[in-house]
């Protein structure tokens, strides 16, 4: 759990593929985020009722099959609560062969999303204001959330950028257009802004633009491929 100004954010990871969801809420409200909810979604169902808490939303970075898993039972308890995806996610939802799920012999699907996100879009819920910033690459409409009006500003990004690392293009995705993404779209934020990925410890902006080998300062050119 990480406490930050007047906000605190709790992570959940869950089997077989140590996916990290994430809880959010505002200090004094009773309504959450969700971010992301995987396979665990019996522990994250529990977070919510310890801390009296009610889903306001539920927010999918991409739509690989162990970010969305948890959709559907989310959606069950609190059916009332918007599925946000970006535009050009969409069709992982209902398709167990691009969302990847079928691959690892678990074949499934989410609901549909109420909304469609798009790159530069602002968003307030839950008494929260943010905005989505499409990084295709290691998915096609793969998009991360920005919560800018906070300080330090984090981001939930989903499988763009990791500690170190960044996420796999072998599956159809564009190593040259992620890191594209990543230096335009993450890199110019403040170093101190925090990422929260959907595998493995947070990290900072500053960090990665230092060290990351693929994608920080000492990574040279993106390979054209």
């Amino acid at each position: 759990m990480t406490s930050l100004p007047n906000c605190t954010v709790e992570s959940i990871e869950s089997s077989p593929f140590a996916q990290v969801a994430y809880l959010i809420w505002c200090e004094g409200s009773s309504e959450a985020l969700v971010i992301d909810p995987g396979f665990d979604t019996r522990t994250i169902l529990e977070r919510l009722d310890q801390y009296g808490l009610r889903l306001a939303a539920i927010l999918n970075t991409h739509g690989h099959g162990d970010h969305i898993a948890g959709n559907r039972a989310m959606k069950e308890a609190f059916p009332l609560a918007p599925l946000l995806i970006g535009r050009n996610e969409a069709a992982l939802l209902r398709d167990p062969e691009a969302n990847m799920s079928a691959a690892f012999g678990l074949p499934f699907t989410s609901p549909d999303a109420e909304r469609l996100v798009s790159d530069g879009e602002r968003i307030e819920i839950a008494g929260f204001e943010l905005e989505v910033r499409e990084i295709p690459g290691h998915s096609p409409g793969s998009v991360v959330y920005i919560f800018d009006k906070y300080e330090p500003h984090f981001v939930f990004g989903g499988d763009v950028l990791f500690a170190g690392s960044i996420g796999r293009t072998d599956l159809g995705g564009s190593f040259k257009q992620l890191v594209e993404g990543i230096r335009a779209k993450l890199f110019t934020l403040p170093d101190d802004t925090l990422i929260y990925p959907g595998h493995g410890p947070a990290t900072t902006v500053g960090v990665e633009k230092r060290s990351n080998p693929f994608v920080g300062e000492a990574a040279g050119s993106v390979s054209p491929r």
